[in-house]
């Protein structure tokens, strides 16, 4: 079957265009798509925010730029699981297009806004590794909180802001210009600038990452000279390795859908590649479910953080146990056996 095509009679920005675009024809692709939203969705919020009440609860920890940006990034991981889920299942699974035009860019832009701030997180994690690495001694001058959370803002504002161009009139609706096959309303220029944006910041990630692996090399020749440091040097050659396993998830998470984004700008997409498409997307969700199994629950602060929490637990469940009436009946119950002991006496 052809493309779905908006005649050249009709409104491209009425509602009823929106039908074209919702490319899942058969009930089990539906159940499919809502199954894997469901499952990487649920998740992804569990694990991020695991991550965040680990880092804000211990004072130690959130002091440290380094989990400033983990945080962020795991903050950003929640709000795309809740707002690409809540928005792709609506959309595609049950078919909703009772809404204007302006909520439709909103939830789009809000989905773009948190998966750029994610990865521009990861940028900031991956900046934060180089210069400690690159220059150890003055990493502490150089990456201060007041640093940090500057560099958060900015990232947010920014994300944001580009995220927000098409509710703020760069769609082709205002511009009456061409409009994407993958997402209504959205002009193809636009796409292309995100497109591009993404592709800097994954470049910036991986040109960091490939810095730090080639210190971690020199590490390895270091050991070998001094032995003695050889359980430090192993630390950070593992977590240079969880580094590298982030970056190589991500690759494999976004490639596909950033691939099929550019192939729609210079060609046209059959209705195959439409719903390749809307399957790979939930790729990029689940980028945002393992990034804090891979990389953030791999620290050891934080882990450490996570048995504390965890031993207050079992505590709290032992308490019922340990209760004034359980130490009572406890009492009662030797009171009652010494009395039997001494009439027997």
């Amino acid at each position: 079957m052809d493309s779905c095509r908006i005649p050249a009679n009709a409104s491209k920005c009425s509602r009823n265009t929106m039908e074209c675009f919702m490319v899942l024809s058969t009930q089990a692709q539906k159940i499919s798509i809502g199954i894997l939203c469901g499952l990487f969705g649920t998740m992804c919020v569990f694990e991020n925010s695991l991550v965040l009440y680990l880092i804000f609860s211990s004072p130690g920890i959130r002091k440290k730029p380094s989990y400033l940006f983990i945080g962020s990034l795991a903050l950003a991981d929640i709000l795309a699981s809740i707002i690409f889920v809540c928005s792709f299942v609506n959309f595609h699974v049950f078919n909703e297009v009772g809404f204007s035009k302006e909520v439709f860019l909103l939830q789009l832009g809000g989905v773009n806004t948190s998966f750029s701030a994610s990865l521009s997180s990861l940028l900031l994690t991956a900046l934060d590794r180089y210069i400690s690495i690159s220059r150890p001694s003055e990493y502490k001058l150089l990456m201060t909180r007041k640093r940090a959370w500057t560099a958060l803002a900015v990232l947010w504002v920014t994300c944001a802001t580009i995220a927000g161009l098409p509710l703020l009139g760069w769609n082709c609706c205002v511009l009456d210009s061409a409009c994407s096959e993958l997402f209504p309303f959205v002009d193809d220029n636009y796409l292309s600038g995100w497109v591009c944006f993404v592709v800097v910041l994954l470049g910036c990630i991986v040109y960091a990452y490939a810095h730090v692996l080639w210190r971690a090399r020199q590490h390895v020749a270091y050991m070998e000279k001094h032995q003695a440091q050889a359980g430090k040097q192993n630390s950070r050659m593992r977590m240079d390795v969880m580094l590298a396993m982030v970056v190589a998830v991500l690759m494999l998470c976004w490639s596909p859908v950033l691939v099929l984004m550019i192939y729609s700008i210079f060609g046209r997409l059959s209705d195959r590649l439409r719903k390749v498409f809307a399957f790979c997307s939930t790729l990029c969700l689940l980028n945002s479910m393992v990034n804090p199994i891979i990389y953030a629950l791999r620290s050891k602060e934080l882990f450490s953080s996570l048995r504390r929490v965890l031993s207050h637990f079992r505590r709290q469940l032992k308490a019922p146990e340990e209760s004034p009436e359980a130490e009572s009946t406890h009492k009662s119950s030797v009171v009652e056996t010494v009395c039997e002991d001494t009439h027997a006496v």
